[in-house]
């Protein structure tokens, strides 16, 4: 498992230094337009390092340990609330699983959820107050968004449009149906328990920042096309004025 996760590091590190090297696109949104991946990648590190803070405490407990831990308590105790989130991934487990495992995994997940929410909350500041992407100079449509032909398909604004709509929806459903989809998969996979803390520690964080991350792209998506409508605005008043 070590040397798996391992080599997979190496990979998507070398794919990150050639992406953001290369002056022309490659695969990954928003090269050129920070701090939207910059984000995306500050969440996800400290969602699996907090978690792995708090397995680790159960061992080794030490200060820090112990503040993370009860700031996870807290966090998860306050957002485990029926039909929330949190609450579902609790639900996941076993109907026979210890009291300690059960907090557990609502630590991590208190933890995850938060912290995803909190970067949602961050990017929205700053395309709402900071004018993202403008901020740093024009936004070029053809390097920050490789993989969108604006030639095809019908009209730009429309599709960024569709785009950023089925994100957001995707994103907002997504922490209820994964943990309804592993419940219901339990026939053929078998019961998901989370006991081995490297599986949880991964599942929990993916849990929650996918579809957070879906969800700030479904921001950024929306927020290009407001651009575009707006220069295509601008460029028809210009037309209309007299010469």
């Amino acid at each position: 498992m070590t040397q798996v996760v391992a080599l997979i590091s190496i990979f998507a590190a070398a794919l990150t230094i050639f992406e953001y090297a290369s002056v022309y696109p490659g695969i990954v949104e928003f090269r050129n337009a920070p701090p939207f991946n910059r984000l995306r990648f500050l969440a996800l590190f400290l969602i699996v390092f907090m978690i792995s803070v708090v397995i680790r405490g159960e061992t080794s407990p030490s200060a820090l340990t112990d503040m993370i831990t009860d700031l996870g308590t807290g966090i998860g105790a306050a957002i485990d609330f029926p039909y929330s989130p949190v609450r579902q991934i609790v639900l996941l487990l076993p109907d026979d699983a210890n009291l300690t495992h059960v907090d557990r995994v609502r630590t991590a997940a208190g933890i995850s959820y938060f912290f995803s929410m909190l970067t949602l909350a961050i990017f929205y500041f700053c395309v709402r107050v900071k004018n993202w992407p403008l901020h740093r100079g024009p936004f070029n449509v053809w390097v920050n968004l490789p993989t969108f032909d604006p030639t095809t398909g019908g009209d730009v604004v429309q599709r960024l449009e569709r785009d950023a709509r089925f994100n957001i929806v995707v994103g907002f459903t997504m922490p209820f149906f994964i943990p309804a989809a592993l419940k219901a998969s339990e026939n053929l996979f078998g019961q998901v328990t989370l006991e081995n803390p490297q599986s949880m520690v991964w599942i929990v964080a993916a849990w929650a920042f996918l579809p957070s991350s879906l969800l700030m792209r479904g921001l950024a998506m929306g927020r290009i096309a407001a651009l575009i409508e707006r220069k295509r605005a601008i460029a028809g008043r210009d037309e209309m004025q007299p010469a």
